[in-house]
C-alpha cells in the first residue's frame, strides 16, 4: 500500500525562493499534515530563511521544536486554554479574548502574544470595541505583546480580495502602529500594495499553501495498484457488499480513508488512469479504495501507478519522492 506525493525538486525550490524573494516581511505557516510534505521536513525548510515560522496549535509547537533548527519566534495560529510543559520558550502564543488571557496567565505563561483581531469570518478575534480592554489585561497578565493576527474567510464564492483588504484598512487605525500586524488569504500584490498604503506600519504575510504549492504543476499524487480480479454479474463485493449488476473487474488500490483519501465533493473517484476517470465500488476504507472497471475497459495492471486527485492539506502520503 502505498500513496505517493511525486515533487519536481528544481521547480519546487525555485518556486520557494521566488516566493521569498517578493515577500518582504514572509511568514511561513507548517501546520497540520504539513501540506502533504509533513511538518517536519516543511519546518526545517521554513526555519532556514524566516525569523517567525507559524504552526497551527501547541501540540504542533512541541512537536515540531524537536528539531535542530528553530526560528526566532514560533507563532501558534489557534488560541489555548492549556498548556504542555515542554512548550518551546520561542513559542508566541494567541488570545482572541479575556478566557484566553486568563487561562495562559493561570498557568503562569508570560511570554509572547498574539492579539487575535475579529474578522467577517466570525471565528476568533476580539473586535474594535474591547480592543483597548483586552491589550489592558494582555499587559495586566505580563504577557509581552507581539503584534496582531488578522485571519478573513476564503476567496471562494461571494468574497473577493477587495472585500478583505477593506477589512485590513478598517482595522489599521486601531492598532498600537509599534505592534507588526500579521495577515493571510491575500495575494503577494496586494501585500505589497497594503504595505505602500501603510508605510508607518509592518504588515506581514502569512502564507501556506500558495508557498509550498504554488500552482501545484511540480506536485503529483499517486496511489499503486495492488490486485485485481474479475467478478460475474450479481456479484456483491466491499465492506458493504454493494451488488454489482453486470459484472467487469474489481482493482484494487493501496489508497484509503487512512490516507486521507475520500470521494471529491460531487461523489465522483479520485482516482484515474490514463486520463480516464475510474469508478469507485465504494467509499475508500483505512488502506484500500476498490474500484470497478466494466469488461470493455482496460483496467490497470498489478504495480500500475494511478493518478490520485485528493487537496494535499488533508493527504497522508507514505512515501515522498524527489526528481
Amino acid at each position: 500500500m502505498t500513496v505517493r506525493l511525486t515533487i519536481d525538486q528544481g521547480a519546487w525550490r525555485s518556486h520557494i525562493q521566488s516566493v521569498v524573494g517578493e515577500v518582504d516581511g514572509l511568514v511561513p505557516v507548517v501546520k497540520g499534515n504539513g501540506y502533504g510534505f509533513g511538518r517536519s521536513m516543511l519546518f526545517r525548510e521554513a526555519a532556514s530563511f524566516a525569523g517567525e515560522v507559524a504552526v497551527g496549535s501547541v501540540a504542533e509547537a512541541v512537536a515540531v521544536s524537536r528539531d535542530d533548527v528553530q526560528p526566532e519566534a514560533l507563532t501558534v495560529l489557534t488560541p489555548t486554554l492549556r498548556l504542555p510543559a515542554s512548550l518551546p520558550s520561542s513559542a508566541v502564543l494567541t488570545v482572541g479574548n479575556s478566557a484566553h488571557v486568563q487561562a495562559l496567565h493561570a498557568h503562569g505563561w508570560r511570554g509572547r502574544g498574539h492579539v487575535k483581531l475579529a474578522s467577517s469570518m466570525h471565528r476568533y478575534g476580539i473586535d474594535r470595541e474591547h480592543l483597548g480592554g483586552l491589550m489592558n489585561e494582555v499587559e495586566a497578565a505580563g504577557l509581552t505583546p507581539f503584534g496582531f493576527m488578522f485571519h478573513p474567510p476564503l476567496l471562494e464564492g461571494v468574497r473577493t480580495e477587495a472585500d478583505t483588504v477593506a477589512e485590513i484598512d478598517a482595522w489599521i487605525p486601531y492598532l498600537d502602529p509599534r505592534l507588526p500586524l500579521s495577515v493571510s488569504h491575500i495575494g503577494i500584490a496586494t501585500h505589497r500594495a497594503l504595505r505602500a498604503r501603510h508605510p508607518q506600519r509592518t504588515i506581514r504575510l502569512r502564507l501556506g499553501t500558495a508557498l509550498w504549492h504554488g500552482d501545484k504543476s511540480f506536485l503529483h499524487l499517486s496511489a499503486d495498484v495492488l490486485d485485481r480480479h474479475t467478478v460475474g454479474p450479481e456479484t456483491r463485493a466491499g465492506y458493504r457488499l454493494i451488488r454489482i449488476v453486470d459484472g467487469g473487474i474489481l482493482v484494487l488500490v493501496g489508497a484509503g480513508s487512512s490516507h486521507g483519501v475520500a470521494p471529491l465533493p460531487d461523489g465522483r473517484s479520485p482516482f484515474h488512469h490514463r486520463r480516464q476517470r475510474l469508478t469507485l465500488l465504494e467509499a475508500p476504507h483505512m488502506h484500500t479504495s476498490m474500484l470497478l472497471v466494466g469488461r470493455n475497459q482496460e483496467p490497470p495492471e498489478v504495480g500500475e501507478w494511478l493518478d490520485l486527485q485528493r487537496p494535499l492539506i488533508t493527504t497522508q502520503p507514505d512515501e515522498i519522492m524527489w526528481t
